[in-house]
């Protein structure tokens, strides 16, 4: 004989779940949905409880954690990835345009400019720039064309030269030409926060920062790093425990800086002294910047190049 308890859940299985978007009360129906969703993920975590729970009973006979997928653990293989103790590429490595930069030959020095009449934000963003980066200066275009800037940078003895672009007031676009023989990278700058956008941001020093770079493991990717590393002195200065860090994830460069400290002798405590950015690459060119005769290694095409969501270039 059935108890009243066994109807009602017999009942309640059998009554179809009630569709919560053909409920016409606006207020009704965001509240159901609010529940609707605490309701799954109170489920998930007892699940998960329950799970491990189980795998706390069965010891050394429970099966493997799952890792989970992702896009990165899934990537489309590609043929360009690099050993790092690949003799072949530390051996262009040694001989290309940037070798002088990490034998050491030549001390960075970089030049910093904008698109003609730039926007106080941009304004703002190279100043930060200019305090990221020591032995760096700013200077105007003033209508200047680049073709005529960089013959008077290099006979000033800048290796490097930056150019950042902006639209609608906001910094969206950074060039780097390595001088006097490139390469030239063109990127696509998004999600820029100033350090005045950041809360409980640290005070920037003087000191020659340590660079770390992540996940630069293709050939195209070890370029980009070099020329990313070629803005700073090789020589980081380690009494100011500035930390700045190049973390690419799914072709996306973000760009953090921290200080560190100790604290007990064991624990690491970071505080972030800004800026933010997030740099994708658009193109890489042989050469100091030529946008009509050129010669290009690499160009981003979209509509040829992103079939599919794994594969990834740098």
């Amino acid at each position: 004989m059935l108890t009243a308890n066994m109807a009602s859940e017999i009942s309640d299985s059998l009554i179809p779940p009630r569709n919560i978007s053909s409920i016409k009360n606006k207020e009704r129906r965001s509240q159901l949905y609010r529940e609707m969703k605490r309701a799954k993920k109170k489920a998930k975590l007892q699940e998960k409880k329950k799970k491990v729970r189980e795998a706390k009973a069965m010891g050394e006979k429970a099966p493997p954690k799952q890792v989970p997928k992702t896009l990165e653990n899934m990537r489309v293989f590609d043929e360009t990835m690099v050993d790092p103790e690949d003799e072949e590429v530390a051996a262009d490595e040694e001989q290309d345009e940037l070798s002088s930069y990490f034998h050491r030959d030549t001390v960075p020095k970089i030049l910093i400019t904008t698109t003609d009449r730039p926007s106080s934000r941009t304004n703002k963003f190279c100043k930060e720039l200019k305090k990221i980066i020591p032995n760096s200066e700013i200077y105007y275009r003033r209508g200047l064309d680049l073709k005529k800037i960089i013959p008077q940078a290099v006979s000033r003895d800048f290796t490097v030269l930056l150019v950042v672009n902006e639209d609608k007031k906001e910094p969206n676009g950074l060039v780097i030409s390595h001088l006097p023989d490139g390469p030239t990278a063109h990127f696509k700058m998004t999600s820029v926060r100033l350090t005045t956008d950041i809360k409980h941001v640290g005070a920037m020093s003087a000191h020659q920062p340590e660079l770390i770079f992540n996940n630069f493991n293709t050939r195209l990717g070890h370029s980009v790093g070099r020329l990313l590393a070629s803005l700073f002195h090789p020589d980081p200065n380690f009494h100011g425990r500035r930390v700045v860090t190049f973390h690419n994830q799914r072709d996306f460069i973000f760009f953090r800086q921290h200080r560190y400290e100790f604290k007990n002798g064991k624990k690491v405590a970071l505080h972030e002294l800004g800026p933010r950015f997030t740099l994708k690459l658009r193109s890489l060119q042989k050469g100091s910047f030529d946008s009509k005769f050129g010669q290009f290694e690499w160009i981003h095409k979209r509509h040829e190049m992103e079939t599919s969501r794994r594969k990834f270039f740098l």
